[in-house]
C-alpha cells in the first residue's frame, strides 16, 4: 500500500490536509526569513513549502483521477 493510499485503497485525504498545512508553515517561515536576512533559511523553507504542496497536489490529482469523494 503506498503513502498515497489508506487500507481499502482509498486516498487519505487527512494526509493532503496535514501536507497543505505544513507547506503553509513552511511558506510562512520562509517570509520571516527573508525578514530578517536569512536568504539560506529562505530558501531551505520554501524548497520545504513547494515539497509538501507538491504532496498535496498527488494526493488529490490520484483521488480526481480515481474518481474518489471526500468521506463525510
Amino acid at each position: 500500500m503506498s503513502s498515497t493510499q489508506q487500507a481499502g485503497g482509498q486516498i487519505d485525504f487527512a494526509e493532503a490536509a496535514r501536507q497543505l498545512e505544513m507547506a503553509a508553515h513552511d511558506a510562512r517561515v520562509a517570509v520571516s526569513c527573508i525578514g530578517l536576512g536569512d536568504l539560506d533559511g529562505a530558501h531551505t523553507h520554501a524548497i520545504l513549502a513547494r515539497a509538501a504542496a507538491d504532496g498535496a497536489q498527488n494526493l488529490l490529482q490520484a483521488a480526481l483521477a480515481s474518481g474518489e469523494k471526500i468521506p463525510g
